[in-house]
């Protein structure tokens, strides 16, 4: 009877180690990191995404051509992370960037460098942990990337000194990463937050993407939760941009559109609400995943524009870049 009872339960063990190590491999793990293919032309698929190929790859065209430069810094927990400068003018007040789950500086980012240089912005893109010039091989939602944000906010005030405003600009997860690091002080010089379709917490976005697989997510998650601990070395639950917002002080613009059937815009009608320092919530009519620049760029600039002026950052339109 009792030997029965050990293999049922080292069966069981094993059965949810089994599961546990599937969840993880499959949502976090990045098993090598690779290198930009310099004659491929990275794009979302999708056909969403297909009437903006053309411009999407004549940005990634121009963000090669221009002069920049390379930095390295290395992570709270040792991982070696890079990060791409463009510069408008010395002094300029200057984004950094960061892109979203399994996707690329490149991809996500290289509109984001023609917005820049429409506002008279330098601009730092960083490839988050697990992609291509950086290192790691584990996605954490947030929670160790909002730490690595941290650390590019302090070598940026250093770099560029202690006058030059910096704001913190991310993308879909990206932009959940920067929401999670403007609770946690960054430095002084860091004066707004620009998030683009964020995510609320990582719970939520998860078990919303089980769903749409129509896999039972309130069944897989404590899997995934359990993988992410094992193998993963991270708590999913430790932090969100959820509660993020309860203690941020920095001025957050928010942006989405309203038929992003990914990463759904009531995420960004929650985190507006529970945000308690100034804020602005923009949503451009459409479909689409991260596309709101797109959507309609002469509003998403004039609103960009009003709201970072009205908050102290000198803001200008230059020139429209579509």
């Amino acid at each position: 009877m009792l030997s029965t009872i050990i293999t049922v339960a080292a069966a069981a063990i094993a059965l949810i180690l089994i599961l546990s190590l599937m969840c993880f491999l499959l949502v976090f793990f990045v098993p090598r990191i690779k290198k930009p293919d310099p004659d491929v032309l990275p794009v979302p698929n999708g056909k969403v995404y297909r009437p903006y190929h053309e411009m999407m790859k004549n940005w990634i065209k121009d963000a090669r051509s221009r002069p920049h430069e390379d930095f390295y810094i290395t992570a709270f927990d040792g991982v070696t992370l890079h990060g791409t400068y463009y510069e408008y003018q010395k002094g300029a007040p200057t984004e950094i960037m960061f892109h979203g789950y399994r996707g690329s500086a490149e991809r996500d980012l290289s509109g984001g460098l023609q917005r820049c240089f429409a506002l008279g912005r330098n601009a730092l893109i960083a490839d988050q942990r697990t992609t291509c010039k950086s290192g790691g091989h584990v996605i954490t939602f947030g929670i160790k990337e909002h730490r690595d944000c941290l650390c590019w906010a302090e070598f940026a005030a250093k770099q560029f000194g202690a006058d030059t405003p910096i704001l913190l600009t991310g993308i879909s997860m990206g932009a959940s990463t920067v929401l999670m690091a403007a609770g946690k002080n960054p430095p002084p010089n860091v004066k707004g937050i620009l998030a683009d379709c964020p995510f609320t917490t990582a719970e939520e976005i998860i078990k919303k993407c089980c769903r749409d697989l129509h896999l039972p997510a309130d069944i897989l998650y404590p899997f995934i939760k359990l993988g992410a601990k094992l193998f993963g070395r991270f708590d999913l639950d430790e932090y969100s941009a959820l509660e993020a917002m309860e203690s941020c002080s920095l001025p957050v613009f928010f942006v989405h559109s309203e038929g992003d059937d990914f990463v759904p815009c009531y995420m960004s009608r929650k985190l507006h609400d529970a945000c308690k320092a100034p804020k602005r919530l923009v949503t451009m009519e459409g479909e689409g995943h991260g596309l709101a620049y797109l959507l309609d760029n002469e509003k998403y600039f004039s609103e960009v524009c009003d709201f970072y002026t009205q908050h102290g950052i000198p803001t200008t339109l230059l020139k429209q870049v579509i």
